[in-house]
């Protein structure tokens, strides 16, 4: 992937890690004013994950890079994401598997994965492109207002 500035989230933390990654998938938007793409079509979708944290794990990572894309391209890559049903539903319009609901659901994925770490840092980014012209920053709310260190 060539280098690429993304928006950058406020925070204090001592570390910020942002992992850059693609993945192929096809999807439809199961809503009559999704035009278009309703119907089923594919995307390279790329992607950038970032994480913050003032705490190291035991091997000095922050998060091991390998494991934000293991986590989210060795589930998505190559599929339909409408069949991925724990992440995405037809009858409710929060859960389409838009550009939006794609960028939540994978902060989402690393967010519980980093809950179960002892260093525990957050998922503070996701930034989602799904054509050259179109793409998607999704930046969780913590407490009532955007993610940032307490």
């Amino acid at each position: 992937m060539l280098q690429q500035i993304y928006p950058s989230p406020q925070h204090d933390y001592c570390y910020e890690l942002n992992k850059d990654f693609q993945f192929a998938a096809a999807h439809y938007v199961p809503s009559e004013e999704a035009g278009k793409c309703r119907m089923m079509h594919g995307h390279t979708y790329y992607a950038n994950v970032t994480v913050a944290g003032d705490e190291l794990d035991a091997t000095g990572f922050l998060v091991n890079f390998s494991i934000i894309k293991k986590l989210i391209h060795d589930r998505f890559d190559h599929t339909l994401l409408n069949d991925d049903a724990e992440s995405f539903d037809a009858a409710d319009p929060n859960r389409f598997p838009t550009t939006e609901v794609v960028a939540r659901t994978i902060c989402d994925i690393v967010q519980r994965y980093l809950d179960g770490t002892a260093n525990k840092p957050r998922c503070l980014q996701v930034y989602l492109r799904e054509t050259p012209t179109s793409y998607c920053v999704y930046r969780p709310k913590r407490n009532g207002r955007a993610a940032s260190h307490d």
